[in-house]
C-alpha cells in the first residue's frame, strides 16, 4: 500500500513527513486506542493531506516557513493507518486551518470591548495628571536668595583618610566681601546634598549663617555671651550621586561622611589650619543638614562602624524621606532603609538612656507639601522613628513668617526657609561646650519656637518662667478697668497724647464659662519696652512692703499722675511668647504677602494662676490704624467638634456655622477627616459688620498637630482643603495619636461684626483625583506586570488547547471579560480586609503604648503592616483597586500599541534592504521548507551569551545585560513581524504573537531595571569602576539571555498538554498576585519572579528532548528534535 504523506504540527514548526505502515509502538508499547489517536492530534496539532494544503496554498500563495523538507526529514514514530473518523477529524481541521491562514488576525485588532476599557482608562487616566497639575495646588511664595560664594577644597582629605576620595570630596564656604580665609574658628557644620543633588546647593543656607553672624550676632553681647559664634560651613561634593535608586551608593555616602566628620573636627587640633580661640574647647561633634536623599545619609552615618560616638547630636533635614524609601526597585536599597529605621526605634525603645546610643541626638525634619512633587512629604514624617522629645516633623507652611510651601529644590534657596533654619542654629549653639550645640531639651526648645506655631498643645509658654520686668501704677479710681468677661475692643490705637493703659480682670479659674485668654492685635510686640507702640502685660498686685525699691524693675511706668490711693502692679511682658499670624484684609491675597503680620497669644488659666491682671498699654503718640482685641472664653464655645461620619462627609459634606456671638477664635474639629487622599472645598459666608468698620477679615488655619502642618488662608471665601494625615504605605507611629490624627479648621473672625458666617465643607473629587499621583506613582511598576501575567496565562492556555497562539489584545479581550475582573474583585476584598485589620490593630494597640518618658514604643508593633497591597488603611478606599487595574490595563494597551508602532518603524528600512519582485508558486513553495529566518550558528550565540554572562559576573551589572536582551527580542520581533506578514502562515503568527508577548512581558520589567543602570552609567561618567557587589550574580539574567537567544532562531516554545501547563498556568498566576499584593513595597522582586518564569519557558523549551549538548544546540539552531537536517 502506498504510503500516504501528510503534514503534521508538533509543537512550534509545522514538518512534513511519511506515515509509516508500520505500527506506531516499535518499542513494545501498546497499540493506541482511537481517542488516544485523537488526542495525539490536540498534541501534535492536525494531520493533513499535502496535496489538500497545496491546493488551499496555491490561489494564497502564503508558505509555512518554519517547516523542513520531508526529503530531509528522518523517520518519525509510525503512524497507524487512518479510518474513516480520522478523514473526518482531518477534513475538519483542514477547513478550520484554511479559515484561520485567511483570517489571521491582525495584533492591531481590538474589540468594541475592549477599546471602550481603554479609553475609560486614558480619560481616567488624563483626568488624574489634568487634576495633578491643576488643582488643589499651593501658591509658590519662596523667595530666590542670592549669593557671593566662594569654595576652598581639601585637597588632603586624600586617600589616607577615605577609600571614597577618588569620587567625593569636601569643600568649605565662605562668602565675599566678609570671610574669605579657609582657616576654621567657629561651630562646624556640614550639608549633605540629596539625590543628584550639588554642594553648591549649600550657598543660599551659608551665606545667610555669614551674615547673619557679622551683621548681627556679632554686635549682640547678650547671643555671645550664650555662646553663639560664626559658623564654618562645610558641603559634601557627591558628583551628583543617585542615592534614591541604590541602596549601595547611600551605604558609601554614610561612610565617606563620618570620615569627613573626623578629618572636620581634627582641623580644630591643627593650629595651622585653625583660627579658634584657645580658650575654647575644642568641638567633639558637627551639626548636619541634609537635603533629600542627604537627610537619610545623615541617620545612615549613626548605624555604621566607622561613626564616632558623639559626634554627631543635631541633625535637620529638608524633604528627605525618612519613614520609607522613595522607590523600591533596589532590595539593597530596601533592606538598608529596614536596617536604618530598626536601629533608630530600637535605640529608643530602650528604658535607660545609658542604653540608647541616640540620647544626645535631636532630628528636624522639613517637608515642602503638596508643592513637592519629587517626594511625597508623607515620607519626611518622623512619628514612627522619633519620639516627639527627640524630634519632630513640620511642614514650611507651618513655619512662622513662611506660610508657604516649598518644592523639592526650592528647600535649600527659599529665603524665608533658610532664615529661620540660620538663626535656630545660632540660637542652638554653645561655643562653650565641647559638643558646640545646647543640651538635647534647651535645643529642642529653640527649634519648637523657630518652627513652630507657638499654637500646639505641647507648646511651651515663656511667661509662666519670667521675673516681673515693669513696675505699672494705676489711680485706684481709673475707669480703664474692663469688668469682668468683657471684651476688649480697641481701635485707633495711639489717639491719646500720653501712655494709656486698659486692665482687664482674670477671672478665677473655679469661675465656669472662663477658661482661656486669646488676643489679637495688627500690631507688633516686642520685648524691647523703648521700640514697642504697645505692650500685654500680665500683672500681680505689688504688696507694699518695707525697704522695697521700683529699682528692681527695668521699667517703670506711673499712670497715676501722682494721686493718691494708687496702685502698683507687677508685670511681666508677654512678647516671648507672640505668634505670628498673616495679616487678613480685604486686600491680602496670599499668607506670605509682605504686610506686617498680626500678634497673637492665647493662655489657659493655668498659665495665669499667679496673676490678677492683664493690662493693655497703648504707648503710641501717633495716630494708627492700630487695633487690639483680648477676651476671656470658654472652650465649649470656642471649640466645636463635628461628629459626622467620613461617608456622610464624601457624600453631603458639613454645613457649619459661627454663631453672632462667637469669640475671637472658634475651632472646628473633624475627627473623621484624616485621610492625606481626599481633597475638599471650603466655602464661607460674608461677614457683615453692620455700621462699624471690620478691623480685618476673616482668617482660617488648617492644621494638624501630628505631623506638625498648619496652612493659612487669609480673607478667606473660599479655600483648598488637603493635608497629610494617614497615607498610603506609611508605619504606624511609635505612639497613640488618635486624638491629634485628625483635621482642624481654626477661624479668627472679627468679634464686633455681630452677624453669623455660614461655612461649607464639600468634597473635591476632582482634585482628589489628583492626590492620588503622588502616593499611588509606583503602583505603575507593578500593577501592568499583573496585567501582562494574565494575558500571557490566558495566550498559553489557548496555545496549548488549539495550538493558536493569539494576539495579545485578544488575550486581553480575553481576560478583561473574565479573569481580570474576577482577580480584581478578589483583591478589592482583600483590601478591604487588609484596611479594617489595620485599623483594629492599630486601636488596640495604642491602649497599650508604654511611655519611656514618652519614649517607649511597643515591641510587638509591625511596622510594615501596610505594606500590601495598596497600603491604605481606610476601608473605604476599597474602590481604588479596580481602579488602577483599569489604568494598568490601560496602561498595557498603550505599550501594546506602542511596541508595535516601534516595530512598524524598524521594519521600514529593512524593508527597503531586503526587497524583492513578487515570487512565483515555486518559490513559494521552496519558502514553505525554509526556516522562519536565519539565525546565527549555534557556537557563535552560545559564545555570545557566555561572554555576556562572564562580564555580568564581572564588570557589568545584570540590569545592562537585561536591557541588551530587551534591545534583542525587539530585534527579533522585528523580523517575526516582517516574516509573518509576507508568508502569513499561522506558525509565523505563532512565533510572532509569542515573541512579541515575551517583549511586553520584559518591557514590564525594564523599569524596575533603569535606576540602577542609571546609577553605573553615572558611576562609569565620574571614573568610579568599583562593581557593584550586589548586582552580579549572573542567575538573575541568565535564563532572560538564553530564552531571548532561543528565540533568535524563530523557534516557538513547544506546546505541553500534561499537567505540566498548570505549572506555566500558575507561574503567571503566582506573579499577577504577588504583583499586586507586594509588587508596589518590594518591586525588585518581580524581576526575579520574571525571571523564574524565563527560566521556566527555558524548561519548556527542552521538554521535547534530552539534556544533551547536541540537543541544546540544535535547539539554539531552530530545529525541531525529532526533525533532521
Amino acid at each position: 500500500m502506498r504510503k500516504k504523506p501528510s503534514w503534521s504540527a508538533d509543537g512550534d514548526s509545522d514538518k512534513f513527513t511519511a506515515d509509516s505502515p508500520q505500527s506506531n509502538h516499535e518499542d513494545g508499547k501498546k497499540k493506541k486506542s482511537f481517542s488516544t489517536a485523537k488526542y495525539d492530534l490536540s498534541r501534535h496539532s492536525d494531520t493533513l493531506d499535502r496535496r489538500k494544503v497545496e491546493k488551499a496554498l496555491a490561489p494564497a500563495q502564503w508558505t509555512a516557513d518554519s517547516w523542513t523538507s520531508p526529503m530531509k526529514s528522518e523517520s518519525s514514530s509510525p503512524k497507524r493507518s487512518p479510518t474513516v473518523a480520522d478523514e473526518q477529524i482531518e477534513n475538519k481541521m483542514l477547513n478550520d486551518r484554511i479559515r484561520r491562514r485567511f483570517g489571521m488576525p491582525s495584533p492591531w485588532a481590538c474589540t468594541l470591548f475592549t477599546l471602550t476599557a481603554a479609553l475609560a482608562s486614558i480619560i481616567l487616566m488624563l483626568l488624574t495628571l489634568h487634576s495633578f497639575m491643576t488643582r488643589q495646588l499651593d501658591s509658590k511664595g519662596c523667595d530666590m536668595y542670592y549669593t557671593r560664594s566662594l569654595f576652598f577644597n581639601f585637597a588632603d582629605f586624600d586617600t589616607e583618610h577615605t577609600r571614597f576620595a577618588t569620587k567625593y570630596s569636601l569643600h568649605l564656604y565662605r562668602e565675599i566681601g566678609f570671610d574669605e580665609d579657609s582657616k576654621v574658628k567657629g561651630v562646624p557644620v556640614l550639608f549633605i546634598p540629596g539625590n543628584a543633588g550639588s554642594y553648591r546647593q549649600a550657598r543660599s543656607l551659608a551665606s545667610e549663617t555669614v551674615q547673619h553672624y557679622y551683621n548681627t550676632v556679632q554686635q549682640d553681647k547678650q547671643a555671645l555671651n550664650a555662646g553663639a559664634t560664626s559658623i564654618d560651613f562645610f558641603s559634601v561634593d557627591f558628583n551628583e550621586d543617585f542615592t534614591a535608586f541604590h541602596g549601595q551608593t547611600l551605604l558609601d555616602q554614610a561612610e565617606y561622611l563620618n570620615d569627613a566628620v573626623a578629618y572636620i573636627l581634627s582641623l580644630y587640633h591643627d593650629p595651622r589650619r585653625s583660627q579658634r580661640d584657645p580658650r575654647l574647647p575644642d568641638p567633639s561633634s558637627v551639626i548636619l543638614i541634609g537635603h533629600s536623599m542627604g537627610g537619610v545619609a545623615a541617620r545612615t552615618m549613626l548605624t555604621m562602624p566607622n561613626y564616632q560616638s558623639n559626634s554627631v547630636n543635631t541633625i535637620i533635614t529638608m524633604s528627605a524621606p525618612h519613614a520609607r524609601s522613595p522607590v523600591s526597585v533596589d532590595a539593597n536599597l530596601v533592606r538598608t532603609y529596614q536596617r536604618i529605621n530598626d536601629h533608630w526605634r530600637e535605640s529608643y525603645s530602650q528604658k535607660w538612656a545609658s542604653d540608647n546610643p541616640l540620647w544626645h541626638v535631636t532630628l528636624i525634619s522639613i517637608a515642602g507639601g503638596t508643592l513637592d512633587t519629587t517626594v511625597p512629604s508623607d515620607y519626611a514624617s518622623l512619628s514612627s522613628l522619633v519620639p516627639s522629645t527627640h524630634g519632630f516633623t513640620v511642614f514650611t507652611s507651618s513655619i512662622p513668617g513662611m506660610w508657604t510651601g516649598a518644592d523639592h529644590n526650592q528647600a535649600v534657596w527659599c529665603v524665608q526657609l533658610v532664615r529661620p533654619i540660620a538663626r535656630s542654629i545660632f540660637e542652638a549653639m554653645d561655643v562653650h561646650r565641647p559638643s558646640q550645640t545646647k543640651p538635647r531639651a534647651e535645643r529642642m526648645r529653640v527649634f519648637k519656637r523657630w518652627y513652630l506655631t507657638g499654637m500646639e498643645e505641647t507648646a511651651e509658654k515663656v511667661l509662666p518662667h519670667k521675673e516681673p520686668s515693669t513696675l505699672l501704677t494705676l489711680e485706684d479710681q481709673s475707669n480703664s478697668v474692663n469688668l469682668v468677661g468683657k471684651r476688649l475692643v480697641l481701635r485707633n490705637i495711639g489717639q491719646s497724647e500720653k501712655p494709656k493703659v486698659h486692665v482687664l480682670p482674670i477671672p478665677p479659674q473655679d469661675i465656669p464659662g472662663q477658661t482661656k485668654f486669646t488676643f489679637l492685635s495688627n500690631l507688633p510686640l516686642e520685648e524691647n519696652p523703648n521700640g514697642a507702640h504697645l505692650d500685654l502685660l500680665f500683672c500681680s498686685v505689688l504688696p507694699l512692703q518695707p525697704g522695697h525699691s521700683a529699682a528692681v524693675f527695668s521699667l517703670d511706668i506711673d499712670l497715676s499722675d501722682g494721686r493718691a490711693g494708687s496702685t502698683r502692679l507687677a508685670c511681666k511682658n508677654a512678647a516671648s511668647d507672640r505668634i505670628s499670624l498673616p495679616a487678613s484684609y480685604r486686600t491680602s491675597v496670599y499668607p506670605f504677602d509682605k504686610a506686617p503680620s498680626f500678634s497673637y497669644l492665647q493662655y489657659d488659666l493655668d498659665d495665669l494662676g499667679e496673676h490678677q491682671f492683664v493690662a493693655v498699654l497703648d504707648k503710641s503718640t501717633d495716630s494708627s490704624h492700630g487695633w487690639a482685641v483680648a477676651e476671656f472664653s470658654d472652650n465649649s464655645d470656642s471649640v466645636v467638634h463635628v461628629k459626622t461620619s467620613l461617608q456622610r462627609l464624601l457624600a453631603f459634606g458639613a454645613h457649619l456655622k459661627l454663631p453672632a456671638g462667637r469669640p475671637l477664635v472658634t475651632t472646628f474639629d473633624i475627627p473623621a477627616l484624616h485621610s492625606s487622599l481626599l481633597a475638599f472645598k471650603l466655602r464661607m459666608g460674608k461677614q457683615a459688620c453692620g455700621d462699624e468698620a471690620e478691623m480685618f477679615t476673616p482668617l482660617l488655619r488648617q492644621y494638624l498637630s501630628e505631623p506638625h502642618e498648619s496652612r493659612y488662608f487669609v480673607n478667606v471665601k473660599e479655600a483648598n482643603v488637603s493635608l497629610h494625615g494617614i497615607a498610603p504605605f506609611m508605619p504606624p507611629p511609635l505612639r497613640s495619636q488618635a486624638a491629634s490624627n485628625s483635621l482642624s479648621l481654626q477661624f479668627w473672625t472679627d468679634p464686633t461684626c455681630d452677624s453669623s458666617i455660614d461655612v461649607s465643607l464639600q468634597m473635591d473629587i476632582a482634585g482628589s483625583l489628583g492626590k492620588l499621583v503622588m502616593r499611588y506613582r509606583t503602583v505603575f511598576a507593578a500593577f501592568p506586570l499583573l496585567v501582562v501575567a494574565l494575558v500571557l496565562r490566558k495566550q498559553f492556555k489557548l496555545y496549548d488547547e488549539n495550538g493558536a497562539f493569539v494576539t495579545f489584545m485578544e488575550s486581553m479581550d480575553f481576560c478583561l471579560r473574565t479573569s481580570m475582573p474576577l482577580l480584581f474583585l478578589a483583591l478589592t476584598f482583600l483590601a478591604i480586609s487588609l484596611a479594617v485589620s489595620s485599623s483594629a490593630t492599630s486601636s488596640t494597640t495604642s491602649a497599650g503604648w508604654a511611655v519611656w518618658g514618652s519614649n517607649t514604643t511597643e515591641s510587638a508593633l509591625d511596622f510594615t503592616k501596610n505594606d500590601l497591597l495598596l497600603g491604605s488603611q481606610d476601608p473605604i478606599f476599597w474602590f481604588l483597586v479596580p481602579m488602577f487595574g483599569l489604568l494598568s490595563a490601560g496602561l498595557c494597551i498603550i505599550i501594546n500599541y506602542t511596541t508595535l508602532a516601534v516595530i512598524l518603524l524598524l521594519q521600514l528600512p529593512l524593508r527597503i534592504l531586503t526587497s524583492r519582485p513578487a515570487s512565483t508558486r515555486k518559490e513559494t513553495v521552496k519558502r514553505i521548507l525554509l526556516p522562519a529566518f536565519s539565525a546565527a550558528s549555534p557556537k557563535r550565540r552560545i559564545v555570545t551569551a557566555s561572554v555576556l554572562l562572564l562580564l555580568v559576573s564581572t564588570v557589568i551589572p545584570y540590569q545592562f545585560a537585561y536591557l541588551v536582551a530587551c534591545i534583542v527580542q525587539l530585534a527579533t520581533c522585528v523580523r517575526a513581524s516582517r516574516n509573518a506578514q509576507e508568508n502569513r502562515s499561522e506558525a509565523n503568527y505563532n512565533f510572532y504573537n509569542y515573541a512579541h508577548s515575551i517583549l511586553i512581558l520584559m518591557l514590564c520589567v525594564l523599569p524596575i531595571n533603569i535606576p540602577v543602570l542609571v546609577v553605573w552609567i553615572h558611576n562609569l561618567a565620574v571614573h568610579w569602576l568599583t562593581p557593584f557587589s550586589s548586582h552580579h550574580n549572573v542567575l538573575s539574567v541568565m535564563p532572560f539571555i538564553l530564552l531571548v537567544e532561543t528565540l533568535t532562531s524563530g523557534r516557538i516554545v513547544p506546546r505541553t498538554t500534561t499537567r505540566l501547563t498548570y505549572v506555566t498556568n500558575v507561574f503567571f498566576f503566582l506573579i499577577a498576585i504577588y504583583a499586586a499584593v507586594y509588587g508596589i513595597s518590594y518591586a525588585y522582586l518581580l524581576h526575579h519572579l520574571v525571571n523564574c518564569v524565563a527560566a521556566w519557558l527555558m524548561v519548556l523549551h527542552f521538554s521535547g528532548s534530552d539534556f544533551t549538548v547536541s540537543s541544546f544546540t540544535r535547539i539554539l539552531e531552530g530545529h525541531d528534535d525529532e526533525g533532521g537536517d
